[in-house]
């Protein structure tokens, strides 16, 4: 089938989820787009968006005046169902799928022999075999794809409902170019579920799509960002050992790493966003005996934080009053996502702390988290910011920050958690 008679269902019009069904819709689907939020559906419906990504709006926008887009919190009948939605973690760290399968009971009606179910989220191993599980319980019509067994045979064929996971390995910032660009992993149930996935995202990605099994490709998302969590600890464990051995931990990398076989990354004040700072207790939930580096890499970089408010408010104790310039509140450079942001952590604790008069700098947020707001931290723009302040902290290395005129910076106690200064 073309993609342009292809009817789409997405399941949650989030970060991944929006950019998906709008990416469908300007390629000639037509596609349904779901969401709890109703504001947020009746903003996609006026062609707005409710959340930022480059260019975003303007393909959002294309996509609804074409008419191959529309939102809507009931889903409707597809060829294919894409399920976009939140897999956060419980307090416990425990990964949390009740998003999951909310949406897929949701589906169950609408699905129809011959229809492929994707999973997107991020998932612990098994989430995909959970799916069809809710599939058939939600629909016992349904012959639903079973995991293949060793020297079994493929499953039911066109009669069958198919169900694959594909997970995101999107940018922030770059989604709808690394939607289309990045290789994609694929993985069915069965094989028929593994060959039907990739065909359908072979129609519109211009990487190369790679098949395996459900399990394999769930794992395959978790591996990537826990290894990029490995390393970041490496570094972040760099820089708390030259802190205690007044060694500068920038020099020192760039030293390290001019042997042809080594590569440090940069440290930084934590690790944040809604992938590395999540997906390794993913793993560990479901195999912590194990999984112990990856315990242990995602315990450094989750001390991080309160080794860089331990730093500040010892600078700050040798102030009556001090100002203290916070720059960036995101998780990482040039973005406006605060999802598990390190920096907001730290803000926040300083004001919770009452360490001092607390000043936020972050260009790409409008204004600042009610929390933060409550607690008494003024926004500020980098100019009065620098100023002001006493103590100027750089926690994310925003594009914005590193122009500063250096004359700025005289006679200020500066922590540049990100060396952006150096």
């Amino acid at each position: 089938m073309l993609l342009q008679d292809m009817r789409v269902c997405v399941m949650g019009l989030g970060y991944i989820g929006l950019p998906t069904a709008s990416l469908l819709a300007t390629r000639g689907c037509t596609v349904h787009g779901v969401d709890v939020n109703s504001a947020a559906v009746e903003g996609i419906n006026r062609g707005e968006v409710h959340l930022y990504e480059p260019a975003l709006d303007v393909m959002v926008r294309a996509a609804v005046n074409s008419g191959k887009l529309k939102a809507s919190q009931e889903p409707d009948h597809a060829d294919v169902f894409i399920v976009a939605v939140p897999t956060p973690l419980r307090d416990d760290k425990q990964p949390d799928i009740s998003f999951v399968e909310q949406a897929t009971c949701t589906i169950a009606p609408w699905v129809r022999p011959g229809n492929l179910v994707v999973l997107e989220s991020t998932s612990p191993v098994g989430t995909t075999e959970r799916v069809c599980e809710l599939l058939r319980d939600n629909n016992p019509a349904l012959r639903v794809a079973a995991r293949d067994e060793p020297g079994g045979t493929p499953g039911f064929g066109e009669e069958q409902v198919y169900v694959a996971h594909c997970p995101e390995r999107v940018l922030p910032g770059q989604i709808l170019r690394e939607l289309v660009e990045n290789d994609r992993v694929v993985g069915g149930v069965d094989r028929p579920s593994t060959e039907k996935a990739r065909v359908f995202y072979g129609t519109f990605v211009a990487g190369e799509v790679l098949g395996t099994d459900s399990r394999t490709a769930e794992l395959s998302k978790l591996v990537e960002n826990a290894f990029r969590d490995v390393n970041i600890a490496f570094a972040n464990e760099l820089s708390l050992i030259c802190d205690r051995a007044e060694i500068d931990v920038w020099e020192l990398i760039g030293l390290a790493n001019r042997h042809p076989r080594v590569n440090i990354l940069r440290p930084g004040p934590g690790v944040g966003g809604h992938c590395i700072a999540v997906d390794p207790w993913f793993i560990v939930a479901t195999e912590p005996e194990t999984s112990r580096l990856i315990r242990t890499a995602r315990a450094v970089n989750d001390s991080k934080p309160g080794s860089v408010i331990g730093k500040v408010k010892s600078r700050a104790a040798r102030f009556t009053a001090p100002v203290i310039a916070c720059l960036g509140l995101a998780f990482k450079a040039d973005i406006d996502d605060l999802r598990e942001s390190p920096a907001l952590e730290i803000v926040e604790a300083l004001a919770e702390q009452k360490v001092g008069r607390i000043l936020a700098v972050e260009p790409h947020i409008k204004e600042l988290p009610p929390r933060l707001i409550e607690l008494g931290v003024e926004p500020s723009d980098l100019s009065t910011a620098l100023r002001q302040a006493d103590i100027i902290v750089v926690l994310v290395d925003h594009r914005a920050f590193s122009y500063v005129d250096s004359k700025a910076l005289q006679d200020k106690v500066i922590i540049d958690t990100r060396g952006i200064w150096r």
